[in-house]
């Protein structure tokens, strides 16, 4: 039983530090679209940016992030507490996300590309991936 809490506990452990780097990640991704869109479109002010964010499809692929990072506070906040399920699910899906299981193509064409093309990204993302354990 101790040692089942201690895997429990590290696992909660393990999802607040993925939480934070994937909301790292995701801001890295926001930042790196931005610089892209104003390239092609000229300055837009921040309001201007978070609405094309919310409702432009080409940013639709950001919202994997963004669900699901509010997905894993909303646990945490939960009245009655979270269980062990809840804190696995939670992993897995940050697992799939980052390991592109099952992506759409164009959530893993834009993926794959800002990775290759902004190095912080590319080591936000490892360290991401390395935090993880496997499952």
């Amino acid at each position: 039983m101790e040692n089942e809490d201690k895997i429990y506990t590290t696992k909660v452990k393990i999802l607040k530090q993925a939480r934070l780097q994937l909301l790292q990640l995701h801001k890295l991704f926001i930042d790196a679209e931005r610089r892209d869109f104003e390239k092609q479109n000229g300055q837009v002010s921040s309001g201007q940016f978070l609405n094309l964010l919310v409702n432009n499809a080409n940013f639709q692929w950001l919202r994997k992030f963004s669900l699901l990072i509010v997905e894993i506070d909303e646990m945490f906040e939960l009245d009655d507490g979270f269980t062990e399920s809840m804190v696995e699910n939670c992993l897995t899906q940050l697992r799939s996300l980052v390991n592109l299981d099952s992506a759409e193509a164009e959530f893993e064409d834009k993926y794959k590309n800002f990775m290759q093309n902004n190095s912080e990204i590319a080591v936000k993302h490892n360290e991401l991936t390395k935090l993880l354990p496997a499952g």
